[in-house]
């Protein structure tokens, strides 16, 4: 096999891809900015390490020479992965990432040419951020191929890591935000509520700023996208709040100090934690005319479907079955990728009538 790459294998979904390929007989190369975090990964599992920062070009180019792929899980993206995407294009290398913010993806797309160019395949988002919504809008496009809205929503169990809460961090002066007519739109925190009945039962949910405004615009052409996650009312209340002081949380000693009490006291799910958690995910879309059709799908946890969502999307693109070019998930292995992971249900499409969709889909 080809030498590929796993970037920021020191963190803690990168460990989980490290440790699952070495399950299954794969040996990647570990890679980071520091060989000190590296090496009591590499010495366990048994890797080769390299250590190099993303802000010396140089050494840059010598720690991806004779790498065919990397999968990048060194956050915050929105700092890392356009260095790492110039990096892959110059040395004819795949790049795939496990982001889900919105503004990352859509710079990886911007990229389809340059990667066509290079004959180099992009693909971002290739974890729980954006595999599953990302096939569900897809699903729901081709049961409905006059969509002109989508609406996708999902709810976790479980806590986050701390490079998730860390991007979540960044992203809070940003506020939320929806596509109208093709276009991003912000709007006020917590000011889109609705409830969404899962395939287990019903929660509250919010709109928030996930990557899918981005990749599933891309996968699906729908030019009104809204994206929820199941929120307690406490969370909704707060979120209000926030925008009367969103303006602090933007102002870099604010974020230094948020972002140093993560790394100093989150430590992500454990294994226990990634074994029973779950997720689960809604979607609808509906036509001009105001047909409509829902479906539902249910994931392992989170950052336990990312590890075997990643690892797999990294093997499919090293055998050559993604052309070059920039691309979603879903539209790299179709619509029916994530149900072919382990752990993933995905219940039949049922179209809207009178609200008896959720009884025939139960």
């Amino acid at each position: 096999m080809d030498a590929w790459m796993i970037y920021g294998a020191n963190g803690y979904t990168g460990q989980l891809i490290a440790e699952l390929a070495r399950e299954r007989g794969l040996k990647p190369i570990l890679a980071g900015r520091t060989r000190e975090k590296l090496a009591p990964l590499a010495a366990r599992l048994g890797l080769e390490t390299r250590a190099f920062s993303l802000d010396d070009a140089a050494a840059l180019r010598a720690g991806l020479a004779g790498v065919k792929l990397v999968l990048h899980c060194a956050g915050p993206f929105s700092v890392t992965s356009r260095p790492m995407v110039a990096a892959c294009l110059e040395a004819g290398a795949h790049y795939l990432d496990i982001t889900g913010e919105m503004a990352v993806l859509a710079a990886v797309f911007e990229q389809h040419e340059a990667a066509q160019a290079k004959k180099v395949s992009l693909l971002s988002g290739v974890g729980f951020d954006v595999v599953p919504s990302d096939c569900l809008a897809l699903l729901l496009r081709e049961g409905l191929p006059g969509a002109v809205r989508l609406e996708l929503a999902f709810a976790t169990s479980g806590r986050p890591s701390a490079g998730t809460l860390k991007t979540m961090i960044e992203g809070l002066p940003m506020g939320s935000w929806v596509r109208r007519g093709g276009k991003l739109e912000r709007i006020a925190d917590g000011s889109l509520v609705r409830r969404v009945a899962f395939a287990d039962r019903e929660r509250d949910c919010m709109a928030i700023p996930w990557g899918d405004l981005a990749s599933a615009w891309r996968s699906t052409a729908i030019p009104d996208i809204t994206v929820y996650m199941g929120a307690p009312k406490s969370m909704i209340r707060a979120s209000r709040l926030r925008r009367f002081y969103a303006p602090l949380l933007g102002l870099k000693l604010v974020q230094r100090f948020l972002q140093a009490r993560v790394e100093k006291n989150v430590r992500g799910p454990s294994a226990e934690d990634r074994a029973r958690g779950s997720v689960q995910l809604w979607g609808r879309a509906e036509d001009a005319s105001g047909r409509a059709l829902e479906g539902w799908m249910t994931t392992p946890e989170g950052y336990a479907f990312t590890a075997a969502a990643a690892l797999e999307c990294a093997l499919r693109t090293l055998a050559g079955k993604v052309p070059p070019g920039a691309w979603t998930p879903a539209q790299a292995f179709g619509s029916g990728f994530a149900a072919q992971l382990p752990g993933v249900t995905v219940r039949p499409l049922v179209p809207v009538i009178d609200g008896a969709r959720r009884e025939a889909a139960r």
